[in-house]
């Protein structure tokens, strides 16, 4: 069975010409959207997902109108191709049920591949570079030495820990955590 999706990004817009498209080809069920492609959450997505067996097709009029990032189509393929179903893009000419689809896919999965490991290399990279710089990671501490030498002056003086918190511009858990009940006497 040919199952047919088709999202435009706002309310403004109209899906006349994707559902005639989706129609002519043959589409027993139609699914539609509006909202952004970006949203994970997509109710018509979701019922055409859920009508989809093994030996059906599910057909868009164009990739895009199925997600905005290679990433995501590449996953969503893979979910069909695991449940026996096919996609196939009506102006893109891409139909998984046939070789040449399959390959096309195989091939966008290689690039999402590579370019998930070059973001990593890259990133492996920076911190590295930044760690020969002298740089850590993480947010900067709240508590400087100078923070956690008045401190210890302030408690031991007798001034109370949610007034030295206060003073310092922490609060009394950051306050405890360096410099502990125990150590203040």
């Amino acid at each position: 069975m040919l199952i047919g999706y088709a999202r435009v990004s706002t309310l403004d817009q109209h899906l006349d010409l994707q559902m005639d498209a989706l129609t002519q080809a043959g589409c027993h069920r139609l699914f539609d959207d509006k909202m952004s492609g970006s949203r994970a959450e997509r109710p018509g997505l979701a019922k055409a997902l859920d009508m989809l067996r093994e030996g059906d097709t599910l057909v868009v009029w164009k990739l895009d109108r199925l997600g905005r990032s290679v990433k995501r189509l590449v996953d969503l393929v893979g979910q069909l191709h695991r449940q026996g179903v096919h996609l196939k893009s009506l102006t893109d000419a891409i139909d998984t049920g046939t070789p040449s689809g399959r390959f096309f896919f195989h091939v966008m999965t290689s690039l999402a591949e590579m370019e998930r490991e070059l973001t990593a290399e890259r990133t492996r990279a920076g911190l590295e570079v930044a760690r020969q710089l002298g740089r850590k990671g993480g947010r900067k501490r709240k508590m400087t030495d100078s923070k956690i030498a008045s401190a210890k002056k302030l408690l031991a003086s007798g001034v109370p820990p949610r007034d030295v918190a206060k003073n310092l511009g922490v609060s009394v858990p950051t306050l405890y955590r360096w410099i502990p009940a125990s150590s203040q006497a």
